[in-house]
């Protein structure tokens, strides 16, 4: 005769919440079949014929139509399985925080796996696996610098301003200077990349001279006015000034940031500026050339193209220079700021107060 074959009954919350696992895309193959199963039986359909439709046993069927029976939703979860059991206390794992956060060893000034697993008795892998598992990372230090400028709040508010919300018919560029490019070239040719193996170069290298590049990134578009120079003080940024009048529109507006380097502020400079009322300046505060977009740009030059290159001479670094430009402003993309001053400031706030804490 066989088992008598349970009849189910769904409630419409059982029923359109299976419903719901079989369309979703993100549901697990596992689950997804449970449920069809389910919804099968619940509508009368045999277990021969679920079979049939979805690849498994009548076994597999009654197994899930009993679990279903039983614990209704919660039974079409998978058991837990057992494993093999911990071999780290509680109390150990708190000794391996506990040291990671408020002690340092002796001989070192901060923890690596075989110090600490030396200090608490356990293997570097297990040590590992602690830090992972609470993200502490001994091995890493991050850098700041708070700006002390008593403007700091009025000129962050000022700069994001001109950022989220870039006047009217007006051009904002970020102003600034890489200064002292190297043309570095390497003492012997390096190996290209190749299957399992990266490029190399050798450590050593030979210096030819520097030159600097001077940039004004359009917030709105991304291009960039550029200019080499081989040095970097007041005389040359008033040529570059005049790059920059000659390159945007005569009766336009113009908001440039930049910061508050000393070649900026010469005599020279603000009478250049002086005669040119259609400019207006927004200087950074002080230890804070983050908020120059500009500045990212530079990094992108750097990592894409400067890093890594190899040249014999200054003309030859900056007719390189000058080539990644050119290729760069035909297709520009802005560097979009998404931070509003309020969260900047919060977030500044926080750190100082965290800072004052820990010294007292």
């Amino acid at each position: 005769m066989g088992r008598p074959t349970i009849t189910l009954e769904l409630t419409e919350d059982e029923r359109s919440t299976l419903k719901a696992w079989v369309r979703a895309c993100k549901t697990p193959a596992a689950e997804k079949q449970r449920a069809q199963i389910i919804l099968g039986c619940a509508e009368g359909e045999s277990g021969a014929a679920i079979g049939a439709r979805l690849g498994v046993s009548e076994q597999t069927i009654s197994k899930w139509r009993r679990r279903f029976a039983s614990y209704r939703m919660a039974g079409l979860s998978d058991a837990p399985r057992s494993g093999q059991p911990r071999k780290i206390g509680d109390a150990k794992i708190e000794e391996v925080i506990r040291k990671t956060l408020h002690e340092k060893p002796e001989n070192a000034t901060h923890w690596s796996t075989p110090l600490m697993a030396k200090a608490v008795g356990l293997y570097p892998t297990a040590i590992s696996r602690i830090w992972r598992a609470f993200g502490l990372k001994p091995h890493l230090q991050d850098t700041f610098r708070l700006s002390s400028d008593p403007h700091f709040v009025a000129k962050v508010r000022d700069i994001v301003g001109l950022y989220l919300a870039p006047p009217e018919r007006a051009l904002v560029l970020c102003v600034d200077e890489k200064s002292q490019i190297q043309a570095l070239n390497r003492t012997q040719p390096g190996l290209p990349l190749s299957f399992g193996k990266p490029a190399t170069r050798t450590h050593d290298y030979k210096r030819h001279g520097t030159t600097s590049l001077f940039a004004a990134l359009d917030v709105a578009t991304g291009k960039v006015i550029s200019q080499l120079q081989r040095r970097h003080r007041s005389a040359e940024f008033l040529r570059f000034l005049d790059t920059i009048d000659a390159s945007v529109p005569a009766k336009q507006e113009v908001h440039l940031i930049m910061d508050n380097y000393g070649t900026h502020k010469t005599e020279q400079v603000r009478a250049w500026f002086a005669k040119r009322p259609r400019y207006h300046l927004h200087f950074t505060p002080t230890s804070a050339s983050w908020i120059n977009l500009v500045e990212r740009f530079f990094a992108l030059i750097s990592e894409r193209h400067i890093k890594r290159g190899a040249h014999t001479s200054v003309k030859d670094l900056e007719r390189s220079i000058e080539s990644y430009l050119a290729i760069y402003n035909r297709d520009p993309k802005p560097f979009v700021w998404t931070k509003t001053a309020d969260t900047i400031l919060g977030s500044i706030g926080r750190l100082a107060s965290k800072l004052v804490n820990t010294a007292n």
